[in-house]
């Protein structure tokens, strides 16, 4: 079971909101239903249950309407899906509105959108709560008030962060903030800066839950906050910080797990590579999966032992990204496309087919699902047989989200009509920040330091121990994935400094690790646009899949639009001022 006891993020505070009350259709502008006076909860007892409302909305879940999907905590559309990564999947006509998002041809109306707003607001008005109540608690120690302070404006930076790269220009509304109908004029970034500075000091190292966020996810936070601004001298010596100094929740200090599919493993997750996950338990008595990662209940392999629903498949582009070179063990970085991975489009359950046997990167298969591979414990992904649609969505599955065969009774949950999953949901975990520290010493010279940074990753991700192994049942072994017959062929080297001879070669290596090692984790399309490169490669992508595949057809990233998501119509439309004027102004091209 997972290894530490952790916050458990139930809707315990939901109705223990006071007088600012939850943000929903009205944008933050009328009190929640059953709200209670402050001289109910102005207590130790009562900000605890708050805060527990604050960490509840990181899932996104029952905030707002719309599908769970919509506002789920690992952007698998906004972030995967758009950055070219995954496919939707399943069918042209089953969730038509991510089309128009990956696409980017949707409009302020998509009501995707607003969700995601709703439940992001939703989050800032729990923690805007815990933090005006904090102030009247006297049955507290000053070390714990700070610790809750720490919390609350830790989970805040995190939800105005989420708003702030989806959305760029959005209204800032704090706990002292008396009108909620605030303009979007105000770059927000000094006051995310300012919530995870806060938090970086005054929260301790440990926590007595291990979901708690801590002094260390702090500064780790705020290092991807320096990153987004391109303050890199800044990034680089909170992360260096963090990468010396930082433990976890439990006190374990930061390392990368000695194998990658840990981290995707409700068995082993919680561990030294944990920085800040969303919880995810399965079973909890609710009778729901809303604590077992609902906003991904799509995302399993279609006609399954999963049930439900083919979404999230991904690319042949990411699947070619994995590719190797026999001699070094490196990626292709710039033409990696070229002589792509044979897949079995067109090719039949039942018909005879052969993986790929060239030299690919070990981490192609623990995140993608692919014909004639183990699929976990599972058996050998079966190709069409689990695919909805592949002319559409492609050949393959996702896989960092599936649950182990083996321990399903414990870690998946089906009491909906898709299943739910313990796997917790990654917002930062130590590769990424291995990953982010490295871009920052490219960006300021230090290009040495960089590869050491990347060359970590990659040396964990050749670790072999367990990896074959952990397909083979010996009493019922799964023939051909071992040494022998059709055996995937796993090659994966070092970089070296001549790789890293100059900060453009070591800046194209570092983008390019992070897909690999992030990927189908909700990253790749922020990345993108914060690295200037999003006009380029997503319009490469959309022509290299839609020669595959008729799902990104008509797919076009427009500089200067494309890098922001629309403000949702509906919140423009609700912030009349007295004067009957919208306050929230409109994202340029929309």
């Amino acid at each position: 079971m997972k290894k530490y006891k952790f916050l458990r993020i139930l809707f315990l505070a939901a109705t223990v909101s006071l007088s600012m009350g939850s943000c929903s259709d009205d944008f933050l502008d009328q009190p929640a239903l059953g709200s209670l006076s402050e001289d109910v909860v102005a207590n130790k007892i009562g900000v605890e249950k708050l805060l527990i409302g604050a960490y509840a909305a990181l899932d996104g879940q029952g905030l707002g309407g719309g599908g769970a999907w919509e506002s789920a905590s690992d952007n698998w559309v906004y972030g995967s899906v758009a950055g070219g990564v995954a496919s939707k999947g399943s069918f042209g006509g089953d969730q038509p509105a991510i089309d128009q998002i990956v696409k980017f041809i949707s409009n302020p109306s998509n009501g995707f959108y607003n969700s995601k707003w709703i439940a992001a607001y939703e989050g800032i008005a729990r923690t805007n709560n815990v933090l005006s109540l904090l102030a009247n608690v006297e049955d507290i120690s000053e070390e714990e008030r700070s610790n809750l302070a720490g919390q609350a404006r830790f989970l805040r930076g995190h939800y105005y962060f989420e708003l702030k790269k989806m959305f760029n220009m959005v209204p800032w509304v704090d706990e002292n903030t008396e009108d909620p109908k605030q303009p979007n004029d105000t770059d927000i970034w000094p006051n995310i800066e300012a919530d995870f500075q806060f938090a970086f000091d005054n929260l301790p190292g440990t926590q007595s839950e291990f979901g708690r966020a801590n002094k260390w996810a702090a500064g780790a936070y705020l290092g991807k906050t320096y990153l987004y601004q391109h303050k890199f001298s800044e990034a680089s010596t909170i992360f260096t910080q963090v990468i010396e100094s930082g433990t976890n929740s439990a006190g374990e200090k930061y390392d990368l797990v000695a194998q990658f599919e840990d981290n995707f493993d409700a068995e082993t997750e919680n561990n030294a590579e944990t920085v800040f996950d969303v919880q995810m338990v399965a079973n909890d008595g609710t009778s729901s999966i809303a604590n077992s990662n609902q906003g991904g209940m799509l995302n399993f392999p279609y006609n399954s032992p999963f049930r439900c629903c083919g979404f999230y498949q991904p690319t042949q582009d990411l699947v070619n990204s994995y590719k190797t070179k026999s001699g070094s063990g490196l990626p292709f970085l710039d033409n990696y496309n070229q002589d792509p991975v044979k897949n079995d489009m067109g090719v039949g359950a039942d018909e005879a087919f052969t993986p790929y046997t060239g030299p690919v990167d070990p981490r192609l298969d623990w995140t993608v699902g692919r014909r004639g591979i183990p699929y976990h414990d599972w058996g050998k992904h079966p190709g069409a047989a689990w695919i909805r649609d592949q002319s559409y969505g492609g050949p393959y599955a996702p896989k960092k989200n599936i649950y182990w065969q083996a321990t399903q009774d414990l870690y998946s949950d089906q009491s909906s009509w898709a299943p739910g999953t313990a796997i917790n949901v990654h917002i930062i975990r130590f590769a990424d920040v291995l990953l982010m520290a490295a871009e920052a010493e490219a960006q300021t010279g230090n290009l040495g330091l960089a590869m050491d940074y990347v060359n970590r990753v990659r040396e964990r991700a050749s670790n072999p121990q367990g990896f074959l192994k952990a397909y083979i049942d010996e009493n019922s072994p799964l023939t051909g994935f071992d040494e022998s017959e059709n055996a995937a062929n796993y090659n994966i080297g070092l970089y070296t400094a001549s790789e890293f001879s100059s900060k453009e070669n070591a800046l194209e290596a570092i983008y390019f690790e992070r897909k690999l090692e992030l990927a189908m984790e909700g990253h790749r399309f922020f990345d993108l646009v914060r690295w200037g490169i999003a006009e380029e490669t997503l319009n490469e992508y959309f022509e290299y899949q839609g020669d595959i595949t008729t799902d990104v057809r008509g797919g076009k990233f427009i500089s200067g639009k494309s890098e922001y998501y629309p403000i949702p119509q509906a919140q423009i439309d609700l912030s009349l001022n007295s004067a009957g004027e919208p306050t929230l102004t409109q994202n340029p091209g929309y």
